[in-house]
């Protein structure tokens, strides 16, 4: 299958583009300008490496000719900041994803997977493990994007045939994840204990989230991108729950030194305060389940960090 891959190569895309490319799709991987591409493709891996603007309707017509699928991974901010500027947010990322979405239209591209934000899309859950019948009342700009694009997407799907397969993802972590953003907060931590730095820490540890390796990840969207089943929205998720302090606590024992200091800060009115999501819909449909457990996932980030070191 020929696919085109909407931020490839950025910590979750290129893990999604290595799965891939092991399944032998050939790939275009659009990134924005001077990103340079993250690692030596071998001769026999199809990747043309493209750059562009999201927003140039001239750049993602160019991108998506002739594919047979569309992997949209672009995001332009982040959880903890959209709220500061959500005009952005909706010229970024709603405004370019329509555009995106009328290419297709256009150009007959069949079908399109979406990463949306298991983090955020629900807001404060009603019950436990959160399943994709929750509400969803997302709490900050980012996750209301998110779910504005998942309505479009359905309405295209509907109204114009454009298979759509939405992937409402945990809290991803591992190898090449950005942690000069400071999103994620395995990278953050895993840095900064390994800098011997103090770990700041956003109330009193207490916030439970269902983290999940980048690599189970990459597994689900090569499941989606071949699904052809009638379901559209999936939670992508370990459907296992960490509060902070355990994952300190792991991070601690794994580390094996006394490098962990804990600065406990007052809480943040928009952090809710537990997300863990039931998986089953997607262990049902797509046949995937996460393979990789979080001590596991940790030591593998944690050797990966010592390269860049």
């Amino acid at each position: 299958m020929k696919c085109v891959v909407f931020g490839g190569g950025g910590f979750i895309g290129s893990a999604i583009c290595d799965r891939l490319l092991q399944g032998g799709h050939s790939l275009r991987i659009f990134e924005r300008p001077r990103v340079a591409p993250y690692r030596t493709f071998e001769p026999h891996e199809q990747v043309q490496w493209l750059t562009g603007d999201l927003l140039s309707t001239h750049d993602v017509s160019n991108a998506i000719d002739g594919v047979d699928a569309v992997l949209h991974l672009v995001s332009t901010t982040l959880p903890k900041s959209s709220n500061d500027d959500p005009i952005f947010d909706v010229q970024s990322n709603l405004v370019a994803t329509l555009q995106m979405l009328h290419a297709m239209r256009t150009q007959n591209v069949p079908k399109i997977v979406f990463i949306s934000s298991g983090g955020t899309v629900y807001g404060n859950p009603v019950y436990l493990p959160i399943d994709e019948l929750h509400p969803t009342e997302p709490r900050v700009s980012y996750g209301i994007i998110k779910l504005t694009i998942e309505k479009y997407l359905l309405m295209f799907q509907e109204l114009y045939g454009i298979k759509t397969v939405i992937l409402r993802v945990a809290n991803p972590y591992g190898e090449r994840q950005r942690i000069e953003t400071a999103q994620g907060a395995v990278g953050v931590f895993l840095h900064r204990a390994l800098s011997a730095k103090p770990i700041e820490i956003w109330g009193d540890g207490s916030i439970t989230r269902d983290f999940l390796h980048v690599s189970d990840v990459a597994e689900a969207f090569a499941r989606a991108v071949e699904y052809s089943g009638t379901t559209s929205v999936f939670n992508i998720s370990s459907g296992l729950g960490t509060s902070v302090n355990e994952l300190l606590d792991i991070i601690d024992e794994l580390l094996g030194e006394e490098r962990l200091h804990r600065i406990y800060l007052p809480g943040r009115p928009f952090d809710v305060p537990t997300s863990v999501l039931s998986n089953s819909l997607a262990r049902r449909e797509l046949d995937w389940l996460p393979t990789i457990s979080l001590r596991d996932g940790i030591l593998r980030t944690v050797e990966w960090l010592k390269q860049i070191f």
